[in-house]
């Protein structure tokens, strides 16, 4: 099979893009601006909540095709990891509020040329549930940060109903074998957050290629985890509970697959919310993704992932910029609201260089 190559020019920016990212920035800011007042605390703007802060490996697949032997996946060996889990909202919010979720994925050891202001020897891999993201473009990333921004003041019950709706409404969908990714990010099932599928829903450079990336779940214990379903009014904290649990006893195994770029017509490059058709190219396994049974909630690890630690798609290899109107808006904007939640909880950020500096 022919894929495309990787081209300096594949790009092409929307009219007026930096105004329109400063304008996400902007109203993700206002945003965190009225959670910390809530909250007496400053948190992400995105996956405020996590689940799990865990470490593993990460390890290069034996004798890979040259079209996946790219980049940081070019050579066989292994690496260590960090991994978030979280969920989805930029505010703490009870588990009835299912949205979508989030697997940030810090790779340490990793040499070569990096991305301008990234000087740490890490990759790191933000990835989410769903095929795409629900805004496709940089102007539609700013269209949905404003109604997010308008909803943030609202009280819980009214957050609830919109998720609850929104998850009804994709189940109706999957009866027809089709799904609507908006739906999906604001009504995401409750399902067990280490037996979810994740995704870069954008495309990255892929070496020599162009790809999007997933991390699926490969292990037995995590397939049992299908028929689980959290009943939020249980416990409001019962993904964090789900998965501390899980990882007390078990180990999680995700196979870290890449979509190649083969059809410019089918598999834009400046459109996020389009899915990648499968009969184009498919999801090919290039490492495994191995997370020891440990304890995934301590006081100290949780401060440092969550108060401490940035994961940014800007913590890149050159051979893996991310692409795309979306992706150049999030490069960007993880960084401005990650110096603003530091700067407001007076907490010096730290890009981590070294899985030593994390905590038991």
């Amino acid at each position: 099979m022919t894929y495309l190559r990787y081209r300096d020019d594949i790009e092409t920016l929307e009219p007026d893009e930096q105004a329109t990212i400063d304008g996400i920035i902007q109203g993700m800011t206002q945003q965190s601006e009225v959670v910390e007042k809530r909250e007496q605390h400053a948190v992400r703007a995105s996956h405020a909540k996590s689940s799990a802060c865990v470490v593993g490996t990460l390890t290069i697949a034996d004798d890979l095709p040259p079209e996946l032997a790219q980049g940081l996946f070019a050579e066989p060996g292994s690496y260590d990891v960090a991994i978030r889990f979280a969920q989805g909202p930029g505010e703490t919010l009870g588990d009835r509020v299912s949205t979508h979720r989030g697997m940030a994925i810090k790779v340490f050891g990793v040499e070569g040329e990096k991305l301008p202001g990234h000087d740490a020897p890490t990759q790191d891999f933000v990835l989410a549930t769903g095929r795409t993201f629900s805004s496709g473009t940089a102007s539609g990333f700013l269209s949905d940060a404003k109604k997010i921004g308008a909803a943030t003041p609202m009280p819980e019950g009214v957050k609830s109903a919109v998720s609850s709706m929104a998850r009804n409404f994709n189940k109706v969908l999957g009866l027809f074998n089709t799904a609507y990714a908006k739906a999906d990010f604001f009504g995401h099932p409750f399902s067990h957050p280490i037996g979810d599928d994740y995704f870069s829903q954008a495309p990255v450079r892929y070496g020599d290629y162009v790809a999007k990336l997933g991390a699926v779940p490969a292990s037995q214990a995590q397939d049992a985890l299908g028929e689980w379903q959290l009943d939020p009014h249980e416990d409001e904290d019962g993904f964090r509970h789900a998965a501390t649990d899980y990882f007390r006893d078990h180990e999680a195994v995700f196979e870290l697959k890449v979509q190649l770029w083969a059809n410019a017509e089918t598999q834009p490059i400046e459109d996020a919310s389009v899915e990648w058709p499968s009969h184009d190219s498919q999801y090919r396994t290039v490492a495994t993704v191995r997370i020891p049974a440990q304890g995934a909630y301590s006081p100290a690890r949780v401060r440092y992932f969550d108060e401490v630690m940035t994961f940014c798609p800007a913590h890149s290899l050159a051979a893996h910029r991310p692409l795309g109107s979306v992706m150049r808006a999030r490069l960007q904007v993880y960084r401005a609201l990650s110096a603003f939640r530091h700067r407001e909880n007076g907490v010096a950020e730290e890009n981590t260089a070294d899985i030593t500096a994390i905590p038991a």
